[in-house]
């Protein structure tokens, strides 16, 4: 199956997660995906393909050739929770033209908001219809792991050494990996297909903690609140207000961490605040982390202990504390950019990705692109071209690996 018709197949799978829910994975319809990956998977002929209840896919190509490591490549099949991925159309703009794009009558993709459009002019572009995000994140991940899976099951005179593929649910709610084998997964090492320029090979990233404030207030009737009420929805803007106001996602880029306030609810009695705090520098986030407790405990100094309350939780590190000391991976990748006439770029991801808990579960494994853009909203797309020069850079990696 041709790249191209393979992602469009993926992406209109409505596969998104729930970040809501406590199940894994966290959406039952991300096997329709995962069952037709398997399908396919087996159809090529690789081996030992799984499929779990926690919905990992996982198979094996086994080495043609003796002594080479053993690589796995890896992509989320799930779409993110912060726009619709129900009923996705996909829509192919072949020589684009380099203007604005209109996806519907109301919704256009300007050059001025994305002046990245600018550089693909004369591309192959695949878009949406302005309702939905596309998915490319990742399905264009899974779908160039499945075309070279395809090329090496079709070619038995490539030399390979043994070769693992899995694909994975959850992973834009933050939960890829954890029910992940890595010791069934049985690789030297790992790359992630789940980046965006294909020139990037990533290895590091934010370390992440999330925080859910909870506000107890006192509901009273209005008419007869006088120092009775504790409003808990006041309470909270009061508790938002005493962190800094510069540390916000708004204000921020390359290396400066954020606090991002991601959502807000409740009422006069009890009211909740969700945050994510990022920053690259574990002691930076350690920080954020006290600036909220200082704001808790100034708020129930102010209310009474127990008005606010803070569930804190650490969510992934910086996978580049482990791959300092194993960089021949990510100058494997590197040769293999070069390899494809691209220049390998890094550069720190203001992000995560399941490559970070893999490589800190003893698997290293930075991240690569895949020529997809303006991830999780309806103004996301993705390049044919960079997509096929994709596939092309894993070629190289096994090719380089093979010498």
């Amino acid at each position: 199956m041709e790249l191209l018709d393979r992602f469009i197949n993926y992406v209109k799978i409505d596969t998104q997660s729930d970040d809501a829910s406590t199940s894994a994975p966290s959406t039952q319809k991300q096997f329709d995906l995962a069952k037709l990956l398997k399908q396919e998977l087996e159809d090529l002929g690789v081996s030992n393909v799984t499929l779990d209840d926690n919905c990992i896919v996982m198979g094996t190509i086994p080495a043609n050739i003796e002594g080479k490591p053993t690589i796995g490549y890896i992509a989320h099949m799930d779409t993110s929770p912060d726009c619709s991925g129900t009923n996705v159309k996909p829509r192919v703009i072949s020589n684009y033209d380099g203007n604005d794009i209109e996806l519907n009558k109301d919704t256009v993709m300007k050059i001025d908001t994305f002046p990245v459009l600018k550089e693909k002019k004369g591309k192959t572009l695949i878009v949406t219809d302005g309702t939905t995000l596309l998915g490319a994140d990742d399905k264009a991940g899974v779908a160039e792991i499945m075309t070279f899976v395809e090329y090496i099951m079709s070619n038995p005179d490539v030399k390979h050494g043994t070769i693992k593929v899995a694909f994975t649910p959850d992973e834009e709610v933050g939960r890829g990996t954890e029910n992940f084998d890595v010791a069934k997964f049985g690789c030297d090492f790992a790359y992630t297909v789940d980046g965006g320029e294909v020139s990037y090979i990533e290895y590091e990233n934010f370390n992440a903690a999330a925080c859910s404030v909870k506000i107890y207030g006192v509901s009273v009737h209005p008419g007869s609140a006088k120092h009775k009420m504790i409003n808990a929805i006041e309470v909270g803007m009061k508790f938002h207000s005493l962190l800094p106001e510069f540390d916000k996602p708004q204000y921020t880029q390359g290396f400066e961490g954020f606090n991002h306030l991601c959502d807000i609810k409740g009422g006069v009695e009890y009211c909740q605040l969700d945050y994510i705090l990022r920053n690259h520098n574990k002691n930076k986030l350690e920080k954020q982390k006290s600036d909220f407790e200082r704001a808790a405990a100034y708020i129930n100094s102010l209310y009474g202990e127990g008005t606010c309350v803070l569930d804190m939780k650490d969510q992934y590190r910086n996978m580049i504390e482990i791959l300092k000391d194993h960089m021949e991976v990510v100058y494997l990748a590197e040769k293999a950019i070069r390899t494809v006439g691209l220049q390998p770029e890094s550069m720190a991801i203001r992000g995560g990705t399941d490559g970070a808990n893999l490589t800190f579960m003893g698997l290293p494994c930075p991240n690569l692109g895949t020529g997809g853009y303006n991830y999780h909203g309806r103004f996301e797309f993705a390049v044919y071209e960079e997509m096929l020069q994709s596939v092309k850079i894993l070629k190289a990696i096994n090719e380089e690996n093979c010498k």
